[in-house]
């Protein structure tokens, strides 16, 4: 070992992201969407604050992104939400709440058969908090 591998590093933000995730979910307040499930598409972003040198042997030495999306499908899927911007907020809640080394978050969830003449709808929200390292 050598003397800079032994020393710890200082903190810092390693960030997360997910390109779109695709999945079915129950949302939207029109008749043919309390009948039915319908496509949606996520796009995130995690800043999660890292204390640990990465060990590539060990995962718990990072953020398994595994959880995240676990974690983003069930919140997504579990129950029928009226709006995007309802369901946006519970992510994030439910993120912060499940990840106490997230600091900040960019959440996108859109429909992409909303409309027929764009590609998708959506709602974005961008979350942050402050963490004492």
């Amino acid at each position: 070992m050598t003397l800079a591998s032994a020393i710890p590093p200082p903190p810092s933000v390693r960030r997360v992201f997910f390109t779109n995730l695709e999945l079915g979910a129950r949302i939207g307040i029109l008749e043919h969407e309390l009948r039915a499930t319908q496509p949606i598409n996520i796009d995130a972003e995690f800043d999660v604050l890292t204390h640990h040198v990465v060990d590539d042997h060990n995962i718990a030495t990072v953020l398994d992104y595994r959880q995240l999306r676990n974690a983003i499908i069930e919140e997504c899927t579990q129950a029928h939400v009226n709006l995007l911007e309802t369901l946006v907020e519970q992510v994030a809640r439910r993120l912060f709440t499940d990840f106490p080394d997230l600091v900040r978050l960019r959440l996108r969830i859109s429909k992409p058969q909303a409309f027929s003449d764009c590609d998708a709808v959506g709602i974005e929200l961008e979350q942050s908090r402050t963490v004492t390292p």
